[in-house]
């Protein structure tokens, strides 16, 4: 394993350790996709760095969208999860024990799906190089979800979600 896998791989279990933490604390539902964005920054480069240095070819791009579509999965899988409630005119939402488990399990799939792609000679680890590019797809899914069950959840809640300085 190289030491830019395992840089990839600790800075993808960090993130998910704040993405958990940020789940499991009651919150106000936000439109605000600031740190998705910012994952998808930093996950766009590392992949692009990474399949440059490979010159990966049209079946890593295949095995990448077939890991985004997991991720979206998952998000929709979670955002099931998550208890949503009005609080003084204020959607708010918690994650619950299974939303953790979800993400860990998340993880653990996209893990597992690089292992078995990774069998492909043209594609090498490209789970580690995309794992934050995935968790903020999967965070994204979650979120818009999460949001548009808050909207509905009160007619009083405005349109899109009231943003909050969290």
């Amino acid at each position: 394993m190289s030491s830019q896998t395992v840089l990839y791989l600790v800075i993808g279990v960090a993130v998910l350790g704040l993405l958990i933490y940020r789940q499991l604390v009651a919150r106000p539902v936000q439109g605000n996709q600031r740190l998705v964005l910012i994952l998808v920054i930093i996950g766009l480069i590392e992949a692009a760095q990474y399949l440059q240095k490979l010159h990966a070819g049209s079946a890593a791009i295949v095995a990448l969208a077939g890991s985004l579509v997991l991720a979206a999965i998952f998000g929709a899988a979670r955002a099931a999860t998550v208890r949503i409630w009005i609080q003084d005119g204020q959607a708010w939402s918690k994650g619950k024990i299974l939303t953790a488990a979800l993400w860990v399990v998340a993880l653990g799939a996209h893990l597992g799906y690089d292992y078995l792609i990774g069998q492909h000679k043209d594609i090498g680890s490209l789970g580690d190089a995309t794992v934050l590019l995935y968790l903020a797809v999967s965070l994204a899914v979650q979120r818009v979800i999460v949001v548009l069950r808050a909207q509905r959840l009160s007619p009083a809640v405005p349109g899109p979600v009231r943003r909050s300085s969290l």
